[in-house]
């Protein structure tokens, strides 16, 4: 859905964005079923990890019956239904890992997930956007949103872990709350010249980065760092800069050629967008590249804010030209829990990937399979990249150091 740009306009406000007041960027309320119409979809989408694992995945798709998109008619269900074939279109084409790769993706498949995407402005692949911000229901829905209340519409393989990696991402995403509802606070106190307005929004932005940083701590807690990098990181990966894709997938019936897409990424995420654009963070030139392609990976309407973000003028030199000790050590404190929070990403990051991919080739160089540990059941080819095609822990590290340099000078 096209967004109408604010610049024009003296107030910024969120309310054009799809950007919820309780929520952020997660969708409000998410259905759990689709219209009767779609049941032959979901009876395969909410068995996923059972079929993969049984190796009938493939099987049940391949007998689908092309059904039309015409009877999705609400944005929530356009959501469920790119959710719901997300997991098949990942489990299908991974569901004998790196073996047996398939080239193409069967056309009552393709067809009805390339017309979803297209009316969502998503592209046909799981995405962050719809794995997490789409996928979730509470127990209890007067209950609070705990990682105990929460717990997945759609699944992908890797259990209680799966499970926690989704909830716990979400977490991160509802603990940006209070950061996002005060990014309109600062670029209108910016516009106006009013620091204590400034100020007070880069402290309450501040409280909620290091919220998100004990958010993300719990990963540590509700995941197996074995079966993240055994099992489930194949069903996050993409074709797009995959060695074991290397030519993308034909989506039949769509495209005669193969198409490429990355995996899902935590750079889909609109956050860190969010803020490396307000406090004006600036990535080196590969670094950036990678960022600004995953924005195609979002909701066109929270691209767009991430955009319109960028176009403001420069909060640090604003916070330079003001004589205000609250204003300056409040950009910092912002800058500091940003570091904090990519420097935690980083060390999951080390425990889920690095560190098991070490213990993998120790594996292999002992002649013992894949039968015998979890770890070595992951491809070779993505040994230290991301799911979405980076060379993970050198692109963390850069964009870490980088927002260390937004830092004011000591003087100031």
């Amino acid at each position: 859905m096209a967004v109408p740009c604010l610049e024009s306009k003296s107030f910024f406000s969120l309310q054009a964005y799809h950007v919820s007041e309780e929520l952020g960027f997660v969708l409000p309320d998410p259905l759990a079923e689709l219209p009767p119409y779609y049941k032959p979809w979901m009876d395969i989408a909410l068995q996923v990890p059972e079929l993969v694992n049984s190796k009938e995945l493939r099987s049940h798709i391949d007998e689908l019956p092309l059904l039309s998109t015409q009877f999705l008619q609400k944005h929530r269900e356009l959501r469920l239904a790119h959710m719901a074939l997300s997991a098949m279109t990942m489990g299908y084409t991974w569901q004998d890992r790196d073996e047996n790769l398939v080239e193409k993706l069967p056309h009552n498949l393709a067809v009805p997930y390339w017309e979803i995407s297209q009316r969502l402005g998503l592209p046909p692949i799981l995405t962050h956007a719809s794995a997490i911000l789409a996928n979730w229901k509470k127990k209890d829905p007067q209950g609070p949103f705990s990682f105990q209340n929460l717990e997945m519409l759609v699944r992908l393989p890797g259990g209680d872990s799966a499970q926690g990696f989704f909830m716990v991402t979400l977490l991160v995403e509802l603990a940006a709350v209070f950061a996002l509802r005060n990014i309109p606070v600062v670029i209108n106190g910016v516009r106006r010249g009013d620091t204590e307005a400034v100020a007070g929004g880069l402290e309450t932005i501040s409280q909620s980065i290091q919220d998100m940083t004990e958010a993300l701590k719990l990963m540590h807690v509700h995941v197996d760092p074995e079966v993240f990098y055994g099992i489930m990181r194949i069903f996050l990966s993409g074709w797009k800069d995959n060695p074991c894709m290397p030519k993308g997938l034909v989506y039949e019936g769509v495209q005669v050629e193969p198409m490429e897409y990355s995996g899902g990424s935590a750079a889909q995420s609109s956050l860190l967008h969010c803020f490396d654009e307000l406090l004006g963070v600036k990535h080196e030139a590969k670094s950036s590249a990678f960022l600004i392609r995953m924005r195609n990976y979002m909701l066109p309407a929270h691209k767009q804010l991430i955009e319109d973000i960028s176009s403001r003028p420069p909060l640090k030199t604003f916070v330079q030209q003001q004589d205000s000790q609250r204003l300056s050590q409040a950009f910092q404190d912002c800058v500091t829990k940003l570091v904090a929070f990519r420097s935690s990403h980083i060390n999951i990051v080390s425990r889920f990937i690095t560190v098991p991919a070490a213990r993998a080739r120790q594996i292999r160089a002992q002649g013992r399979g894949p039968e015998e540990d979890t770890v070595s059941r992951a491809p070779t080819a993505l040994e230290e990249v991301g799911t979405g095609g980076s060379s993970i822990m050198s692109f963390l590290k850069t964009i870490r150091d980088h927002t260390k340099d937004v830092r004011l000078p000591e003087s100031s």
